[in-house]
């Protein structure tokens, strides 16, 4: 919902907001949200689900490389909350990037305009509450940035795009399930998977068709997995999906039957209209859980006559030849290297193979019962908010008060399970070039993102890194994104510079993980403090917690 009156109130708040310096040239988009409670069941079990304008999915953002996107967000919700936008990197801005450890929550009754610009970039995202466990009960939405019209791109435009949003899903509400976790337990396995917020089965009556297709014409499908901690795989009765885009960057065009997506992760095939006009399956179902679970949903031809068939694709497989099967699959990404993205330049002229590193962090993720609780860690320390976010903390200059650097180190202990809480905030060094190794020696996949950057994810192996798995590294075509997977009992590298100055969380996709601590914030400081690097904190920016009553700090200066 737009109104002009909330266009001129956001207008007259980016100018007055002196850390925000764009050009007169990129646009705005106004948005304004009502974030409330609604009944939901998408797995036909009634419970209480987070709307935003009474939607779910929520509103799409449907925006340009470089557009200004201003988002007036009314929390009509009992609890505190936070919107995340997953893979924006918002470029000197971390204060709009929607964590605990970057901003204060908007107070149930209180509204928050966010302000950010969607920066040289371009590619399918989503937004989704990091609050509690507000992500088992929905609140997520497509964030979609198209390329500025002189900059090519590498495929003709589709006839329509639509956006697809798979995971799993609990019949519990988020209230229980957060309940749960406090308690020290683990919320178990999902009960089911959704798509677009409705689950369904083959020879379901009355199923409204997911998206209606033309024949002979040619569809982008976004699809993110936006579930709590479940890996998925996708296919179409009868269609072939050709890969385009991974999270912000182009890719080679390859075509396939299924594919994996993992929890965070999002992706954009075309898919073209070319068999008989009837009704066809979209089948998603759960990879490497010991009982499967899956959904449908219908593509429907446009005067199309005749009922999909009950004869689905076979999954790939689910045991250790899956994980075999998934990880070659991650092996066929690559970069599109002739492609422009969001600049006219083609993606391949940026040569990260050939750049020294300045830095390798290996992590290591656990599982461990502190106090007869259960907890995650990243090489043994496991997270914990503060009321104060750390961002805030840094910028009055008075850290010392609710946290210390660096607890994390480099290299994960000898004695994983000597574990401790605390809050996880690393430093490190500005336009630094970095490595760092996810090693899971548990059982279970992994999945983690690095908000404020992409990154290069150069290997994914089985058994344990040493540093002469670097001669395995792809240092020509990954794909530049920001998101890994780490199977069980192998390990993942990636590749970043350091070069947008801010406090930027890396966390454990999985939900229940996130919330029980596996996660860390990098700390990178512009030694300049200059507004080149980093935007001052925003004016309309609530305070809260020890720095509530402090003095204001200087701004950086130009």
């Amino acid at each position: 919902m737009e109104r002009a009156s909330v266009k001129i109130m956001a207008l007259l708040l980016c100018l007055s907001i002196g850390a925000i310096v764009v050009k007169a040239e990129d646009p705005y988009l106004f948005f304004e949200w009502n974030v409330t409670y609604g009944t939901i069941a998408p797995l036909g079990v009634p419970q209480q689900g987070i709307l935003i304008n009474g939607q779910l999915p929520g509103p799409r953002i449907n925006c340009t490389s470089n557009n200004n996107i201003v988002v007036n967000v009314y929390n009509n919700l009992d609890e505190p909350l936070l919107l995340t936008w997953n893979g924006i990197q918002q470029r000197k801005n971390s204060w709009q990037d929607g964590t605990p450890g970057t901003m204060c929550p908007i107070m149930p009754g209180t509204n928050f305009t966010y302000h950010f610009q969607v920066k040289d970039q371009i590619g399918s995202f989503f937004y989704f509450p990091t609050t509690g466990l507000h992500r088992a009960a929905g609140g997520f939405g497509a964030l979609d940035v198209h390329s500025r019209n002189l900059i090519p791109v590498p495929f003709d435009k589709p006839a329509d795009e639509y956006n697809v949003f798979l995971g799993d899903w609990y019949n519990k509400g988020h209230k229980t399930l957060k309940k749960i976790l406090d308690g020290g337990r683990t919320i178990g396995r999902p009960d089911g998977i959704h798509i677009n917020g409705k689950s369904n089965k083959v020879g379901d009556k009355a199923t409204e068709p997911l998206f209606t297709m033309e024949p002979g014409k040619t569809y982008r499908y976004r699809m993110c997995n936006v579930g709590m901690r479940t890996s998925v795989n996708v296919r179409i009765q009868g269609h072939a999906m050709k890969l385009v885009e991974m999270e912000g960057s182009h890719t080679v065009q390859n075509i396939y039957d299924s594919l994996d997506i993992h929890v965070g992760q999002c992706l954009s095939v075309l898919v073209t209209a070319d068999q008989e006009p009837k009704d066809y399956y979209m089948v998603v179902s759960s990879r490497f859980l010991k009982q499967a679970i899956s959904s449908v949903a219908i593509l429907r031809y446009a005067n199309g006559m005749g009922a999909a068939s009950s004869e689905l694709p076979a999954p790939p497989p689910n045991n250790t030849e899956g994980i075999a099967w998934s990880m070659n699959q991650f092996r066929s990404f690559r970069w599109n290297l002739t492609a422009s993205a969001a600049r006219p330049n083609p993606q391949g002229s940026y040569h990260y193979g050939k750049i020294n590193i300045t830095r390798t962090i290996k992590i290591v993720n656990s599982r461990s019962q502190v106090g007869s609780k259960l907890r995650f860690s990243l090489n043994g320390i496991s997270h914990m908010d503060t009321d104060t976010p750390f961002k805030l903390v840094e910028f009055f200059g008075v850290p010392e008060k609710t946290f210390r650097y660096d607890l994390m180190a480099d290299e994960p202990p000898s004695d994983l399970s000597k574990v401790t809480i605390a809050p996880n905030v690393k430093n490190a060094t500005f336009r630094n070039f970095v490595e760092i190794i996810f090693e899971n020696q548990e059982k279970t996949i992994q999945t983690y993102h690095l908000d404020g950057y992409s990154f290069f994810a150069v290997a994914i192996e089985p058994g344990k890194w040493s540093p002469e798995k670097r001669k395995n590294y792809n240092l020509v075509d990954a794909v530049s994104r920001h998101s890994i997977q780490v199977y069980p009992n192998s390990w993942a590298a990636v590749m970043t510079t350091l070069d947008n100055a801010g406090m930027w969380n890396l966390r454990s996709e999985m939900w229940e993980r996130f919330y029980l601590g596996q996660q860390l914030y990098f700390s990178i400081l512009s030694p300049s403090r200059s507004l080149r690097d980093e935007y001052n904190l925003p004016d309309n920016q609530p305070l809260c917690g020890i720095v509530k009553s402090m003095p204001m700090p200087a701004p950086y200066t130009p």
